[in-house]
């Protein structure tokens, strides 16, 4: 994985709470962007989402995406991430979104909006990384 550069570092921890803003294609070539709450595996960006969702459905058909880490302190400080999904698997991914509902709202369960949403997670390789601030 690209090197996030130290003086952004903290907007990858559980305390700081960044939302990540992420730019996904639709089928005709607009843009979509959606904040979602996003952790790393060290080598990679994970998000997560319900099957089925716009951006489910445009990370699956066209996996080259953009993310925007914003500071919740600083708007004028954020890291800017073009990647690609090179993994999406619905394996943990009831327990990865309970893991983003931890940090982002301190609930120890994620309240699906509906009985049967499967949850997905979404694994991406950062090939370009900006910062500024």
């Amino acid at each position: 994985m690209m090197k996030i550069p130290e003086t952004h570092l903290d907007l990858f921890t559980d305390d700081k709470k960044a939302i990540a803003f992420l730019a996904t294609t639709m089928k005709d070539g607009t843009p979509q962007v959606t904040p979602v709450w996003f952790n790393t595996d060290g080598d990679a960006i994970l998000v997560n989402s319900a099957q089925g969702r716009v951006k489910d459905r445009n990370m699956r058909a066209r996996p080259s995406v953009a993310l925007a880490i914003m500071d919740p302190y600083d708007s004028y400080r954020y890291v800017q991430i073009r990647g690609r999904v090179v993994e999406t698997t619905t394996k943990g991914g009831r327990d990865h979104i309970n893991v983003l509902a931890k940090k982002y709202t301190g609930v120890d369960k994620f309240s699906p909006n509906t009985p049967d949403e499967v949850r997905v997670i979404y694994r991406i390789i950062p090939n370009s990384i900006n910062v500024t601030g």
